[in-house]
């Protein structure tokens, strides 16, 4: 279980880091074609590989990879059966930008249980330090969406 848990964690960070790549594009109006399914990839595995820890019940963590899973597949539908067209450069952009926040969201999540300091302010991830973290991280994805839903209007690539 080692292995897998290092290979997870390990999709995970090269999920985040080339989401925040293909966001980064969007602002730009860019496609970033080879990062987006770098990014897609990696998003996806990190939810499936999610369901390969043991557990006996379904668990919020669970509920989170299915309903990243959902909204990757609206994204990928949206970008290479749809290519963006009309409303769907919007669904792409909003499903991306929520797949994205979800990975973020678990890492707080992650950083709030395994690293001393902050376990230290929100042992139990009920306290202030943690919920005001996931506030700023969810009102920046807000604005993150919102920019790149205006400004991502890419030229065909």
């Amino acid at each position: 279980m080692d292995a897998v848990l290092i290979i997870h964690v390990i999709i995970s960070l090269l999920g985040i880091v080339s989401g925040y790549v293909v966001i980064g594009g969007m602002l730009q109006a860019q496609r970033l074609p080879r990062w987006t399914a770098f990014f897609l990839v990696t998003t996806v595995l990190t939810s499936a590989t999610g369901f390969l820890f043991p557990f006996v019940k379904l668990l919020p963590s669970h509920i989170l990879a299915i309903l990243s899973l959902i909204v990757l597949a609206v994204a990928i539908y949206a970008l290479y059966s749809k290519h963006l067209a009309g409303k769907w450069r919007a669904a792409y952009v909003v499903t991306a930008i929520i797949a994205q926040y979800f990975n973020v969201f678990v890492l707080i999540v992650q950083a709030f249980q395994k690293l001393p300091p902050l376990h230290a302010l929100a042992p139990t991830q009920s306290e202030p330090p943690f919920a005001v973290a996931q506030g700023v991280n969810l009102l920046a994805f807000i604005a993150l969406g919102y920019l790149a839903t205006k400004t991502f209007h890419p030229t065909a690539s």
